[in-house]
């Protein structure tokens, strides 16, 4: 039995899905207040469903019980409810998933975390090395993402290829090595089935490095529109992350600044090791824009 903590996120439900498609028995991990569509298509795919919080230590333990491995992928920076912070989650309710599973005699353990930059700390970085660090007695791996393209090539953080009109941090000329959240699930669950990545951190990118502005490219050779682009520069980022005055906000502004220093990733040798068909950035804008170029079509043909 694996345990998936985050089971409703964007992450977590693709890693139950892929695992209950692998023949696999999965206990997902909801709250009382989780969105009863989501849980209800956790229990469609059969999965177990195991009620509790990351900030309350004996459901955590309670869901410990009985299981293999734990997979997790919850974080508050995306979806928060009340009570949740970084500080509440992403920190201490990491450790205390960490130490419920080292007391059930869980050893595997895989973690998804975040690139890291050691000239950029701030709390949500801390806490993903924290965890790490509390981890590296288990047979654990560490999934460090580099920037989902769902999220940050989004219209919900200024990439709105909706309307072409784009927010860049930094020059957008460093090169990200953008990876979908469906295949980061690929490098999540391959740990969890066969004895691959032990007692590692890997660095998870997709298929190829590429700049902001060549990412705004892309979306306009798709649509065949211009796009009307606005760059944040990295001294405005900056007085952002000094000025910032609660740990998300810290976050975030952090995040931004890291996304404007670029993230390129190797991925050669370990997709030798767990062969993954990585989605390039030019799929995934084919996929989004296709929907309104449709229906656009549509429109015009009325």
């Amino acid at each position: 039995m694996i345990l998936v903590v985050g089971a409703t996120g964007l992450l977590g439900t693709r890693v139950c899905e892929r695992l209950r498609a692998e023949g696999q028995r999965v206990r997902a991990l909801v709250r009382r207040t989780s969105d009863p569509d989501k849980v209800n298509a956790l229990r469609s795919l059969g999965c177990e469903l195991a009620t509790g919080d990351l900030k309350e230590p004996p459901q955590i333990e309670a869901a410990c019980k009985g299981i293999s491995a734990v997979i997790s992928t919850a974080s508050s920076t995306l979806s928060r409810q009340q009570g949740d912070s970084i500080d509440s989650v992403d920190l201490h309710g990491q450790l205390a998933l960490a130490n419920a599973a080292k007391a059930a005699g869980v050893k595997r353990f895989i973690f998804a975390s975040f690139r890291n930059d050691p000239t950029i700390q701030y709390p949500l970085t801390e806490a993903k090395r924290a965890v790490e660090h509390a981890i590296a007695d288990l047979d654990f791996t560490s999934i460090q993402a580099s920037w989902f393209m769902e999220v940050w090539l989004s219209p919900a953080l200024g990439f709105d290829y909706v309307h072409g009109k784009v927010r860049l941090y930094g020059s957008g000329s460093k090169p990200i090595s953008w990876v979908s959240y469906r295949d980061v699930a690929e490098f999540c669950i391959a740990p969890a089935l066969r004895p691959v990545a032990a007692r590692s951190v890997v660095a998870v990118g997709g298929p190829e490095a590429l700049t902001p502005s060549e990412v705004v490219r892309i979306f306009e050779e798709e649509s065949g529109r211009r796009f009307e682009v606005e760059t944040i520069p990295e001294e405005k980022l900056r007085e952002q992350f000094d000025s910032a005055n609660d740990s998300l906000e810290k976050s975030f502004a952090g995040l931004m600044l890291q996304y404007a220093h670029g993230d390129p990733i190797d991925m050669r040798g370990l997709l030798q090791t767990i062969p993954v068909r990585l989605t390039s950035v030019r799929e995934y804008a084919r996929a989004v824009l296709e929907p309104y170029e449709r229906a656009s079509a549509d429109a015009a043909a009325l």
